[in-house]
């Protein structure tokens, strides 16, 4: 194993470390039915992972928000457990780089509770040092307060740090907080999207994720 390319690697955790794309798109769909009786379009559903549920219920539907935020969180913690699918090899990223001395640290827009369930659920904990996560910040990707809070706890600083993730707020976050960043393509974001914001490095597979981050 080659020196780690960073000291520190930070991970955004929804369609980047844990395949929840379509419990997310399935959730969103069933508080639209139950609340206003109508789906959404998937694609539109898909372009809002990464933000803060409550955020986007207010954009969408203000006078309903409340009720569709809530009614999503009890469908997605019933259904969590049969929907959650893990990214292959992504898991054995992590150890490799826990092993090669590299700090891991997870920063998502997910409520704390839902976070921590995925995290269990595909075995990501035992590997990460520290999760900040909804509850932890006022504000949220793409600004960088999440990436800094994680690097903070961590006691570490953005230089020599990276940030990967699935979407574009997940590169502009990355980028506002100085730090280096990674977007896989496996998730929610779309390769030409991603690729315009330039990131430090674009991977579409496990493997490639391995030998970007530790060679």
């Amino acid at each position: 194993m080659t020196s780690p390319r960073w000291s520190t690697a930070v991970f955004d955790l929804d369609g980047t470390l844990a395949d929840t794309i379509n419990l997310i798109v399935e959730s969103y769909q069933y508080a639209f039915r139950t609340v206003i009786g109508r789906e959404e379009d998937p694609d539109v559903i898909r372009s809002w992972i990464g933000r803060p549920l409550i955020g986007a219920f207010r954009d969408h539907s203000p006078e309903h928000a409340d009720e569709l935020y809530a009614t999503y969180l009890q469908w997605n913690s019933d259904n969590t457990e049969r929907l959650i699918r893990g990214y292959d090899g992504v898991v054995a990223v992590l150890a490799d780089l826990r092993a090669a001395g590299v700090g891991v640290g997870v920063a998502t827009s997910k409520r704390r509770e839902s976070a921590q369930q995925a995290m269990d659920i595909l075995g990501i904990t035992e590997h990460v040092e520290v999760l900040v996560a909804m509850e932890d910040t006022e504000r949220h990707k793409p600004d960088p307060t999440p990436l800094l809070l994680a690097l903070d706890r961590m006691g570490r600083s953005a230089n020599g740090a990276v940030y990967v993730g699935d979407a574009v707020v997940d590169v502009l976050a990355g980028k506002a907080a100085g730090m280096d960043t990674v977007a896989v393509t496996w998730g929610a974001g779309l390769p030409e999207l991603l690729e315009s914001v330039r990131p430090s490095a674009v991977v579409s597979n496990a493997d490639e994720l391995r030998s970007t981050l530790i060679g």
